[in-house]
Formats: structure tokens, sequence, C-alpha cells
């Protein structure tokens, strides 16, 4: 480990002496000052070991609604439709263009077991995609395979220090940002904003690169917030003050047992319609929960947990958009 390590901190000196020769930006060698919680440490993770994979019903696959009419096409720049692949995947339209977060079409990925659900959108049905937004590096958000099935002059924004992953790949409008930066495309601004998670890809980079969420502003006002992967906390409150009148907020609600080890990195669905709430989202999309087991809960708890959730609250049915993998939704013009 010790080799590994110093390998890595080789490989990231060379890669910042690279980008001072360029004039590029430099950034610190670790973004764990960032984290909200302490991650659990080897006590945590023996007792996680010792009480083995959870055993989750797969059969309950079947009671996971799929829509399969296909995608709907927004009518023109001014509609922004949410359209949920399975995951913690949308393909997204705003503005005119179409986004996709965190895109997996991938069947499997190291350490998980396959997809219990298809893609809801078949990869061949998709528009040309004008942007890609990643929110962390893990390999539930950050998928390979269906990285490499994009054109390499996509349009990718990600996290500070995860740019070198893409242009590795022969990516070329790769732009990494920090939080509270942001960017804007034809007329579609796009602001990096915190959360309470981490990022790790292999046993020596754990939070060499950062996480976080995107806020999705059209030229209409129209305001979009995907979560990536969070738990609960105070950013919720800071994004509501810096970005006001989100129309709607796709927050997760799965992968959050057992609670005593995930709880300061996952939402569960309780508190996915509180951070809804604290973040002054008029809706909630739900997502992350009946793509893959990552976790012990039933695979249709989450959806409805946060069904449950939302009526105590006192919203409005129509404003959960508990959508079928597969599903699209237009926001009110």
């Amino acid at each position: 480990m010790l080799d590994a390590d110093r390998l890595a901190r080789a490989r990231r000196t060379r890669l910042n002496a690279d980008r001072r020769r360029r004039g590029e930006r430099i950034w610190p060698e670790s973004f764990a000052d960032r984290l909200t919680s302490p991650l659990p440490g080897p006590r945590e993770q023996w007792q996680l070991l010792r009480r083995g994979r959870p055993r989750v019903d797969r059969t309950d696959a079947v009671r996971i609604p799929i829509d399969r009419s296909g995608l709907l096409r927004a009518t023109g720049q001014d509609q922004t439709v949410v359209t949920w692949v399975g995951h913690a995947t949308f393909a997204l339209q705003m503005g005119g263009l179409t986004v996709l977060t965190d895109p997996i079409w991938s069947d499997a990925m190291p350490g998980v077991s396959r997809r219990v659900t298809p893609p809801g959108i078949a990869w061949a049905e998709l528009p040309p995609i004008d942007a890609v937004l990643i929110s962390h590096n893990h390999y539930d958000h950050l998928d390979a395979p269906t990285i490499r099935r994009l054109p390499r002059d996509t349009p990718v924004f990600v996290p500070a220090a995860l740019g070198e992953w893409f242009t590795r790949r022969g990516f070329t409008a790769v732009s990494e940002f920090d939080w509270w930066e942001s960017t804007t495309l034809a007329g579609v601004t796009f602001d990096f904003v915190p959360s309470h998670h981490w990022s790790r890809r292999s046993l020596t980079d754990t939070c060499k690169t950062l996480w976080g969420g995107w806020v999705l502003t059209d030229d209409n006002g129209q305001r979009i917030y995907f979560a990536g992967d969070t738990g609960s906390g105070h950013w919720f409150g800071e994004i509501r003050s810096r970005y006001p009148g989100i129309d709607v907020a796709l927050l997760p609600v799965g992968a959050y047992h057992p609670r005593w080890f995930m709880q300061t990195v996952h939402l569960d669905p309780e508190e996915a319609v509180q951070a809804c709430g604290d973040l002054g989202a008029a809706r909630m999309a739900t997502m992350h929960w009946g793509t893959f087991v990552l976790t012990g809960e039933p695979l249709t708890e989450p959806r409805e947990r946060a069904q449950r959730a939302w009526a105590a609250a006192g919203r409005r049915r129509e404003d959960l958009w508990d959508l079928a993998i597969g599903e699209s939704r237009a926001l009110p013009r």
C-alpha cells in the first residue's frame, strides 16, 4: 500500500508539473477537508464485512415501474423535460439542450451484481448529447463503458481534479469546477454546488477529486437541481439561498441501509423529502433506487417510503415525481 501511495503521489506531482507548464489550474492533493462528517473507519468497515452482503429479494424487481413509451421530446427551447433513465441518470432537455447526468447504461459495474432493471431509454433513442454532468467518481456515477460511447468532443462538466480521467480517454471539451463555480452553454447556466458525500475510485485515491451536485438554469428562469449522491446537512439551505426558485429537485432516495453506516453520505427517503423543503424546491423527482442492489433495503421500499413521507409533509401529490424508469415529465411553461 505504501508503494501504491508513493506512486499515486508521484503521478499527481507529474500531472501538476504538466499543468503548470500549460498554465492550467492546480488543484490540492486532497479534498478531505471538504468532508462534512468523517468517513467510516476500519472498525465500522469491519463490522459491515462481518455482517456480510445484504440479501435483497431480486424477484421484487417486477414491482419496479418501467415506462416503455419512449423519450418525450421537448417541443421547443422554452420547454423543459426530465426523463429518468435509471439510478442517477437523467436525460434533461432544457433550453434546447439535451444533457445527461451521471450516465450509466452498463449492465454491471465493479463489485456490484447486474442491474435489476434495464435503462429506461435505449442509447440509440437519445438525441445528440450537448453536455454531460458528472457529480463524482464512484463507479455507479462515472461509468467508463458508457463514457466511451460518447463522441470525444462532447462537453463534459466534472468536479475539480477529475478532468484528467477524461482527457486520458481522448475527450477534448472537459471543464473542471470547484464548488459554487459555473459556466454557460447555449443560454443554460450550470452551477456546481456542494454535497455531503466523498470520492474514491481505487484504494489510493480517497477524496483526491471533488464531489457535488449541479444546478441548471435556463434563460426563462426554469431551474433544476441534480444532487448526485448526498447525505443530509446544511448545504441544502445554502443552495436555496443562492439559487431560489428551484422547479424540481432530483434527489436520491435509495442506498441507505444499514443506516448506521450510510447516514452521513446517503439520504433516506424521509431525509430526501426534508431536503426538498430545505431547498425550497417546488417538486421532487426520486432517483438512486430500483436499478442496482447497492445496500440492504428492499428494492421498492425507497419509493414507497418517499410517497408516505411526501404525504406526511402535506405536499401536493402531483409535485412528487416518483417516476417510473423511462418516464418523462415536462415542467409547466
